[in-house]
């Protein structure tokens, strides 16, 4: 299955951007299934050119505004599950501070999607160590993907997902992508639908329960949940560039089936190592291309490379079966 026309780079992941470092932890302990996920880029002490888009804000991003304000980010991203997020940002903010004894301002910049379905999100258990372990252990190795970190209890497009990654090269660059996916809608592969309702077709597993497990713990009809999606370049992009690649990174999630339910939290965390500007607009097509055909194969890869779930309160989140995905795009003509 090949997402889009430019080439991968070497991993495929957000890694393949120089400099860009990830680390996670994993917390899958029956009523507990959740962690965190470390975006570590080099050199983020200085600030890094960057931007955040916002698709529904129907969601808790600490350090968005600040962002949004002055155009840099100054620490790592981190991703957690909601109730989660103030003790995360807490424990990267100690991090941070112990690194530099003369810092009297920080601004954490931390993410997160509603995992209650699969987790005991009341019980709030992510510790200092567990997100200090997920800083540590940052690498530029290819990231884990699926039921690990911040998507340990995720779901989304009505199958277990979590974290995916996927990265495109351009002529100047390169753009990696990272998400953590919880949303709703009905799976499109390629343009294909998916659907996860069990009476659509035989193949198809439904929920447990017969609830989205990507909505939460008492969905609406109408609710959806969350999707964060971090974009890295090493393009020389200024903060309004990088704004602009940001929404074409929300602009992807439509590609893969979400409905962008009122009740979700849909945010892109977009940054660039280099702090040198010097990029036209006008040549803005490639990285546009590279970071929808990115978001689009790493949405995917965090439902493909899933598994499934058992959790809280015996909920169970089934993993999307990669024989009906190919059985789909096969009678669909999309794959041979």
């Amino acid at each position: 299955m090949t997402v889009g026309t430019l080439p991968t780079g070497p991993l495929n992941a957000i890694t393949d951007v120089p400099g860009v470092r990830v680390g996670q932890t994993t917390i899958s302990t029956g009523e507990l299934q959740t962690g965190v996920t470390a975006i570590v880029p080099d050199g983020f002490a200085g600030g890094l050119p960057a931007a955040i888009a916002v698709g529904n804000g129907y969601g808790k991003l600490v350090g968005s505004t600040q962002v949004d304000e002055l155009g840099v980010i100054e620490t790592p991203i981190l991703l957690t599950g909601t109730l989660s997020v103030f003790r995360v940002a807490d424990a990267l903010l100690t991090w941070l501070l112990d690194r530099d004894p003369l810092a009297t301002s920080l601004n954490p910049v931390v993410g997160e999607t509603n995992d209650g379905h699969l987790s005991d999100i009341r019980r709030r258990p992510i510790t200092p160590d567990d997100v200090h372990a997920a800083l540590d252990s940052a690498s530029t190795d290819l990231p884990a993907e699926g039921c690990v970190g911040a998507g340990t209890g995720t779901a989304a497009l009505g199958f277990k997902a979590g974290i995916g990654t996927s990265s495109r090269a351009v002529s100047s660059g390169t753009i990696g992508v990272l998400v953590q996916t919880n949303f709703s809608g009905t799976l499109t592969v390629l343009g294909t639908p998916i659907p996860a309702a069990g009476d659509a077709d035989p193949g198809v597993r439904e929920m447990s329960d017969r609830r989205d497990a990507s909505r939460g713990d008492d969905p609406g009809p109408d609710d959806g949940n969350s999707c964060m999606i971090v974009v890295a370049t090493d393009l020389p992009l200024d903060a309004r560039q990088v704004g602009r690649v940001a929404r074409r990174a929300i602009f992807a999630m439509g590609r893969v089936g979400s409905d962008y339910a009122p009740g979700s939290g849909d945010y892109a965390i977009a940054f660039t190592t280099n702090r040198t500007p010097g990029f036209s607009d006008r040549d803005l097509r490639a990285p546009f291309q590279a970071t929808t055909e990115s978001v689009e194969e790493a949405l995917l890869n965090s439902l493909t490379m899933a598994t499934t779930t058992t959790g809280f309160q015996g909920h169970t989140a089934h993993a999307v079966s990669h024989d009906l995905v190919r059985s789909r795009l096969a009678s669909a003509g999309t794959l041979s």
